[in-house]
């Protein structure tokens, strides 16, 4: 197993910007968040409904909202023959590693992921904090991906996993009170719809982009590591390039998704999302879970 590797950065709060992230400043004792920019927002660029925000408190891993409970994970995917996605559906199986979670679905309110565990990857802060976690299968998963990619040569470093449905309430407000709901809504996920809710999502990044969450990320060595053989442990991109009208969001290759190897191998093949492949496109009549 890969030791955790300690990344110790300038004092102060950095602004993160842009896509996957919800991050307005964060202070970590002594550690700068990571930074997003895409390529929309290049002037003081919020974060993206995915990520994380504001100041956010060390935690005891003990004192942290889980649900103690085993939880299911259905690998098979559900047929519903007559419901199309619309706005704000709530999702059946929200234990489900195939759970599509987007701006038209959303969690059930109070839902918290089973099996909440702290992978062991480097991240680039070091104290507990509840973003470190991960479900269990995913955080197994991760581990995996980053021993093969450090075989590689390679450097990953985990940014932000799991994030409660309050946590995101927070920085969603916290992003309409300063750029407005219009323009918040094109980065940042309301409560309830962020894919960092399901435990099944890790954001990665890399110590040459200071740690920060931008779409070079793709361009690195490790990004475009990532893009090839992400699948082989489980993991997708979430928002690829060139589906944002699909997605919702902009390009996000520091994304991580678990669906499983299945699953992820088909989902890579076709170049497809999870919305493409799950049949959970807007007006479509036959999605699955």
């Amino acid at each position: 197993m890969i030791r955790t590797k300690m990344f110790v950065l300038t004092i102060g709060s950095v602004l993160v910007l842009a896509g996957c992230g919800n991050q307005s400043q964060e202070e970590l004792s002594g550690n700068e968040s990571p930074e997003k920019n895409s390529e929309l927002h290049q002037k003081d660029q919020p974060d993206e409904g995915q990520f994380d925000s504001e100041k956010e408190e060390k935690q005891d891993p003990n004192q942290n909202d889980q649900n103690n409970g085993e939880g299911t994970e259905p690998e098979e995917k559900k047929e519903n023959q007559k419901n199309p996605s619309k706005e704000n559906d709530v999702v059946p199986e929200p234990t489900s590693l195939q759970v599509v979670v987007n701006k038209q679905r959303q969690l059930p309110a109070g839902y918290t992921p089973p099996n909440l565990v702290v992978p062991d990857v480097p991240f680039y802060f070091d104290q507990f904090m509840q973003k470190k976690q991960m479900r269990q299968e995913a955080a197994t998963a991760l581990e995996n991906l980053f021993q093969a990619a450090s075989e590689q040569g390679l450097d990953l470093v985990a940014a932000s996993g799991y994030r409660s449905y309050a946590r995101q309430k927070s920085i969603y407000q916290s992003n309409v009170d300063t750029y407005g709901r219009e323009e918040a809504n094109k980065f940042s996920a309301q409560p309830g719809h962020s894919e960092h809710q399901t435990g099944l999502a890790m954001d990665v990044t890399v110590a040459e982009l200071s740690f920060k969450l931008v779409q070079e990320f793709g361009k690195t060595p490790e990004g475009d590591w990532l893009a090839e053989n992400a699948y082989k442990y489980g993991f997708v991109i979430r928002y690829p390039e060139g589906k944002e009208s699909i997605t919702g969001y902009s390009y996000e290759p520091w994304h991580l998704r678990f669906v499983g190897k299945e699953d992820a191998k088909e989902i890579h093949e076709a170049s497809e999302t999870l919305e493409e492949f799950y049949g959970h496109m807007p007006g479509n009549e036959n999605p699955t879970d």
